[in-house]
């Protein structure tokens, strides 16, 4: 039988409560494999399941493994058509019945992607559910094409570094609030205006816009309805935007969850082995140092993601 070390909660509280434990490692069962995990990745909805602040996860549910993205290698298959060999390199987000802050987590064919030449270890753990909710939220919910014009919310943190980057790549015309001391790093992710949002109200500087990608809320969305254009859409990562709202400025409103996908998540893979998209990494951490990695995200601001190192390759 074999044993593995994860991070788990027993109880809702702040990071003190992540405990670093021996447990049996899971088996994969058709359709999935188990990899080796070398690096995961701290993402906010991890916090707030700690903190008992998610409706998703209840006291019943735990001990609970926290962490939604991993990349490492495959070490066994469980089975089945369309999956990756033993020894392949790989990546995912991962749905909410496992967790990645472990040597080892289980994943569906589905939620996978193999990892392109060159993109390994703590960057390939920082893309999948960040990357993934702002592809899916620019894309699929916004519906944004070439040459439309987009503002983004929070454009330095973990997902909006990536939606100002696919944004780009899509051919939009982007604009990003962020902190003043974020601007330069706003530009170079290729954000056409970058706004101080301490200094500067968005709304008096930003031409109007088709879509408006919202990971701040409160104030910050209230006022976005303001910058859309007839038939625009507010799409939030933040809960459903208010129909009402939607419907006085002649717009629409969305809000969306990310979901596990493994062909989406290919597609990144593609732009950033393309040179188009690059993953920004705050700060790596051991796994042993999870309580510290959330400490750094609640109390500090991070640019780009945060990641766990549970195994170095190879």
């Amino acid at each position: 039988m074999t044993t593995m070390r994860c991070v788990r909660i027993h109880g809702f509280g702040g990071p003190e409560v992540l405990s670093v434990e021996e447990v049996v490692a899971p088996r994969p069962a058709g359709g999935e494999v188990l990899v080796r995990v070398h690096a995961a990745s701290i993402n906010p909805v991890d916090a707030k399941i700690r903190s008992g602040h998610y409706p998703r996860v209840q006291a019943d549910q735990l001990p609970l493994i926290l962490g939604r993205d991993v990349a490492g290698e495959v070490v066994e298959s469980g089975g089945g058509a369309g999956l990756p060999e033993v020894g392949t390199a790989v990546h995912a987000m991962l749905g909410w019945d496992r967790g990645g802050y472990a040597d080892y987590a289980v994943v569906k064919a589905s939620e996978l992607a193999e990892l392109p030449d060159g993109l390994g270890g703590a960057e390939a753990a920082a893309v999948p559910l960040a990357g993934l909710t702002a592809w899916q939220g620019l894309f699929d919910h916004g519906g944004l094409q070439a040459g439309q014009r987009v503002l983004i919310h929070g454009g330095a943190g973990g997902v909006g570094h990536f939606a100002i980057q696919f944004a780009k790549a899509r051919g939009a015309v982007v604009a990003t609030t962020v902190s003043g001391d974020d601007l330069a790093f706003a530009h170079e992710l290729g954000a056409d205006q970058a706004i101080d949002y301490k200094a500067d109200r968005f709304e008096e500087m930003v031409e109007p816009v088709d879509v408006v990608f919202d990971l701040i809320g409160g104030e910050t969305q209230e006022r976005s309805w303001a910058v859309l254009k007839p038939g625009g859409i507010l799409v939030s990562t933040l809960g459903a935007p208010d129909e009402d709202q939607a419907k006085a400025h002649g717009a629409r409103g969305a809000g969306y969850m990310a979901q596990p996908n493994g062909a989406q998540l290919a597609e990144i893979d593609r732009l950033i082995a393309d040179g188009q998209v690059r993953p920004v990494i705050g700060a790596v951490l051991p796994l042993s140092e999870a309580a510290v990695a959330h400490e750094r995200l609640e109390r500090h601001r991070v640019r780009g993601k945060l990641v766990l190192e549970v195994a170095a390759a190879g």
